[in-house]
């Protein structure tokens, strides 16, 4: 157990209780106590089962699959230690789910991004600690602190121990424009080039790639997202790589395997080398292929738990 632990308390909601032991043996710690349930119609109750009265408190709770359940059991759960006078209450997020409607396409539609930031703000977070937002710009949806969290270092450890790649035969290819500066960084990082994909969307989850900026031809294509949902961006991304002739071998790279709907046939037929992840979300067996590798972000989110508790810096966690 590090230091300075004795007024800390880590609770763990019922999204992703795997994470949350992993994130407690990397603290060495154990996790507090705390009752979730539900009552016949559906509402979801939560009590804390140790004081909590001026302690630090850190709630792991990630958005998944039942991404609304996921949310609503954060929100009274956050009501619950703020009602039990916690000293502070921050929020571990590994998905912020939601993210993807920041902001408005057309008339008439919410921007639900900040409704959640609100949501979570007014239940009496005074913290969060989330990782790779769909849009960097999300943090100001926030008025409270938010440590923003990469993966990106998870991905170049990972990539830098294949000592069988050839990196400058390899391009890194953002999925969008908005990935562009997330991509740039990742390809320096491991010493590839670096391709984009520009893409229309006429619609929610379908994707239209109208260009690629970048030459791919017999090159190792690693395309680098922060999620894949339905894997449709994917499946034409890939289809117009190989017309422009790059090698066989390409790998999928994305922090947040939400993996919904077709998701998981549209990828095995893709035929990736290796899909790469994270476990911000868990995937159940179900969910799981030939080829996939989950890494865990445990190490991160405990490394900031950490310092936020002993107020040191964040940001030198992933300083170059």
């Amino acid at each position: 157990m590090f230091k300075d632990s004795a007024n800390m308390k880590v609770f763990c909601g019922t999204s992703h209780p795997k994470l949350g032991e992993e994130i407690s043996r990397y603290l060495g710690m154990d996790l507090s106590s705390i009752k979730v349930s539900k009552f016949s119609c559906g509402e979801i109750f939560t009590t804390i089962n140790e004081t909590i009265r001026g302690r630090n408190v850190f709630l792991i709770q990630t958005c998944g699959i039942n991404v609304n359940e996921d949310l609503m059991e954060l929100f009274i759960t956050i009501d619950s230690c703020k009602r039990a006078s916690a000293r502070k209450i921050n929020v571990v997020l590994p998905h912020f789910g939601y993210a993807r409607q920041d902001k408005k396409s057309g008339p008439r539609e919410p921007i639900s991004a900040k409704l959640m930031a609100n949501l979570i703000t007014e239940a009496g977070a005074d913290r969060v600690i989330t990782m790779d937002l769909h849009a960097d710009q999300i943090q100001g949806y926030f008025d409270i602190p938010v440590d923003h969290l990469q993966a990106l270092p998870l991905f170049v450890k990972y990539f830098g121990n294949k000592k069988k790649i050839d990196y400058d035969g390899m391009v890194v290819v953002a999925p969008d424009t908005g990935r562009a500066k997330a991509a740039k960084k990742f390809a320096d990082k491991i010493g590839a080039q670096l391709a984009i994909l520009h893409k229309t969307r006429p619609a929610h989850n379908k994707a239209e790639i109208v260009n690629v900026v970048g030459n791919v031809e017999n090159k190792t294509v690693l395309l680098y997202d922060d999620m894949v949902d339905t894997a449709g961006s994917v499946t034409q991304g890939i289809a117009v790589l190989r017309k422009l002739g790059c090698n066989k071998d390409m790998y999928l790279v994305a922090t947040h395997a939400v993996f919904s709907g077709p998701a998981i046939e549209r990828l095995k037929e893709a035929n990736f080398k290796e899909v790469v992840v994270t476990n911000t979300i868990p995937l159940p067996p179900e969910k799981h292929f030939p080829g996939l590798v989950v890494l865990s972000t445990a190490p991160l989110f405990a490394e900031a738990i950490q310092r936020n508790h002993t107020n040191t810096s964040i940001s030198e966690i992933f300083a170059d």
